[in-house]
């Protein structure tokens, strides 16, 4: 029974290919389009979903607390004698404090992120730059980049070394610098720091811990790492739905093409079903046949769209998706994505385009089947 079936739908099979063949045009013309909206669909969602997982990859390293000193609504300098109120706390095995701004460089209109930092033994004239920083600095000479002191004096550092492109997602506009070059820049005063970097032992206790940091300093604010994953999550989804808005037209476009040309059986259509009938098929055959019609051209552009998505993302530079995702506005990073699929948004881009697509389909070839075959054929 099962081979009996297995032959009669091989045989549909042939027969819908050879029925496709003969109208190559109008097919050819309904893949592309076809394949078109799945490529767009599928290259936002993959460009989100490796964007996400670079996220989350650089945040596994993170520390899992940080704690702000807020005044006023806003973040203020943070005394370093918190340190100790915070380490006291169970739980917390290592504190930190952090040193960090934003310096903005006019000639090239751009924000950079410049750390203090004691793990590379930079001498005070000594800088450690990203890729993005060489890339878009104006100005740099001789291995040097000079910056402008709060107080207007011009500081000259001296660029050591530089971040790999593997970093590029998190160094693209990194600078970083030794603790008395970075306070000589922002005229931070001693025993001050941006905020405090916490190290927990146990995950879940931190939702405790951020309570009892509040609880002994009342005017700070614990951002725990699962909020800033949330966070990101967040952006990234936002990101990429209002890409797929700007898209719907296009989307939309589709529709009404697909609609019409599956929808307007030609004169020869509707033969060929009349003729059909009258060799005596019955309305399921007409209807299954159409069906194997249907499925194949959903399913040529479909891995048509994915594959050339997949192409698109991971090989090209992804342009224009990577500027409207990546979110940066000067220091585009250069690096190379990691596939990430979503088995869920693959399966929900198939059925939200192939299911459609079969219906209106069906419906004209059941409206032309239940037609008695002389008049059809006439």
């Amino acid at each position: 029974m099962n081979m009996r079936w297995i032959e009669r739908h091989r045989y549909f099979l042939d027969f819908t290919l050879s029925a496709l063949m003969r109208r190559k045009a109008k097919n050819i013309s309904l893949v592309l389009v076809f394949a078109l909206v799945v490529f767009l669909l599928n290259a936002v969602l993959l460009f989100t979903e490796a964007i996400r997982g670079e996220a989350e990859r650089v945040l596994a390293g993170a520390p899992e607390m940080i704690v702000q000193r807020n005044l006023a609504g806003r973040h203020e300098l943070i005394p370093l004698a918190y340190i100790e109120k915070i380490r006291s706390i169970r739980g917390v095995r290592n504190v930190e404090a952090r040193l960090w701004g934003y310096y903005y460089h006019p000639a090239s209109r751009a924000n950079y992120t410049v750390m203090a930092t004691e793990l590379f033994d930079l001498q005070e004239d000594q800088i450690i730059i990203g890729e993005g920083v060489r890339r878009t600095w104006q100005g740099t000479q001789d291995s040097m980049l000079f910056f402008k002191a709060y107080t207007g004096e011009p500081v000259a550092l001296r660029i050591r070394d530089e971040f790999s492109a593997d970093t590029a997602l998190v160094s693209s506009d990194l600078i970083l610098v030794s603790t008395p070059a970075f306070r000589r820049i922002f005229g931070i005063a001693e025993g001050f720091a941006t905020d405090i970097t916490a190290r927990i032992r146990n995950l879940a206790e931190c939702p405790t811990i951020a309570e009892k940091v509040v609880e002994r300093l009342p005017d700070t604010r614990p951002v725990l790492r699962e909020e800033i994953a949330r966070t990101y999550g967040s952006l990234f989804d936002w990101r990429g739905g209002y890409v797929v808005v700007l898209l719907s037209a296009a989307i939309i476009s589709f529709l009404i093409f697909a609609w019409d040309k599956a929808t307007g059986l030609t004169a020869e259509e509707k033969s060929e079903i009349g003729i059909l009938k009258a060799l005596g098929w019955d309305t399921a055959d007409v209807l299954l046949l159409k069906f194997w019609e249907g499925l194949t051209i959903c399913l040529t552009a479909f891995v048509l769209g994915t594959a050339a998505a997949y192409a698109y993302v991971f090989w090209a530079d992804g342009s224009p998706f990577e500027h409207a995702l990546k979110g940066w506005a000067i220091l585009y990073p250069s690096f190379e994505l990691t596939p990430v699929f979503n088995a869920y948004q693959l399966s929900a881009v198939f059925g939200l385009s192939v299911g459609p697509y079969l219906l209106i389909t069906l419906v004209p070839a059941w409206r032309a089947a239940s037609t008695d075959p002389d008049t059809v054929m006439r």
